[in-house]
This record gives C-alpha cells, structure tokens and sequence, in this order.
C-alpha cells in the first residue's frame, strides 16, 4: 500500500505537506513511466516521454517556446532541446513570427498530431477505469484539482512575492 495511504488524518500538517511534496514528484515521474510505456507498445521509440507530452500539451496551437514554458512548466533549454529534436524527427513544424522575428512559432505535424490522438486515447482509458480499477472516487476530482491548482499558485506566489 502506498505511503500516502497509510497516512494517519490527524498527522501534524507539516508531516502531510512533505508527503504532498514526495507524492508530486512520484506522480509526475509515474506519469512520465506511463507515457514512455505507451510509446514502446506503439512502436514510437524515437520520442521519449517528455516528448510526447510536450506534443499532447501543443495540441492544436500555435505556440512558442516561451509559451509552452509558461503553460508546461518546462525548463527553458529542456524546451529547446526536445523542440528541435521534434523538428529534427518530424513531429513539429515550426516557423518565424512574422511580427518577431526573433520569435519561433511550432505546431504539430500530421505524425505529431498522431502521437497527440494516441496519448489522449491514454488518458480517455485511465479515466475511463480511473474509478473502478484505481479506486479513485472520480466524484472527488474537482476538489482534487482545485487543491492542487492552488498550491501551483502558492508555489508561484512564494517565487513571485519571494515568501
């Protein structure tokens, strides 16, 4: 059973926040495994899971880079790097702004757009059994993801307003 599940509800707040802190990194490190392991079961062994998710997160925008940092939380040069190898390998077009030219801006192409409808029918599955074989009470989303939105914001804010 996992830590969080074995937590006792009166346990002192700090204790519970460290938990989130641990359980946020292990999730997203979770996320990253499952994507990689779709991706091997498709065949795609030419895109790493970062990757993938950096196509699923383009979707049908027009974005640049700076964008996709500010929306994706990627780090800057961890952008750069998995764009061009997405351009290098077909999955994104990109082209100059005409207002900045300084500026890239990159969309999907039809194979990158393939991987998109591909981890969205991932994610359409996983919620689809999220209830029944996770034992999530998908009823509790919503709160889920409000709390979770706002620590994203206190984390923000902590950095902004240097808390």
């Amino acid at each position: 059973m996992a830590m969080a599940e074995n937590m006792a509800p009166d346990m002192a707040p700090d204790t519970q926040y460290l938990e989130l802190l641990q359980l946020v990194e292990r999730l997203h490190r979770q996320l990253l495994d499952v994507v990689k392991d779709e991706l091997d079961r498709e065949g795609l062994d030419d895109l790493n899971s970062v990757q993938a998710l950096l196509l699923f997160n383009i979707g049908d925008q027009e974005l640049t880079a700076g964008e996709l940092r500010t929306r994706g939380h990627y780090l800057g040069s961890n952008v750069s790097y998995n764009l061009k190898k997405l351009v290098d390998a077909g999955y994104i077009r990109h082209e100059r702004s005409a207002v900045d030219r300084r500026s890239v801006r990159v969309s999907l192409t039809e194979s990158g757009s393939a991987v998109r409808a591909q981890l969205n029918k991932l994610f359409d599955r996983q919620a689809a059994s999220l209830q029944a074989v996770g034992g999530v009470d998908t009823d509790q989303l919503p709160a889920m993801n409000t709390a979770l939105a706002r620590i994203e914001r206190f984390w923000a804010d902590h950095i902004r307003f240097r808390m």
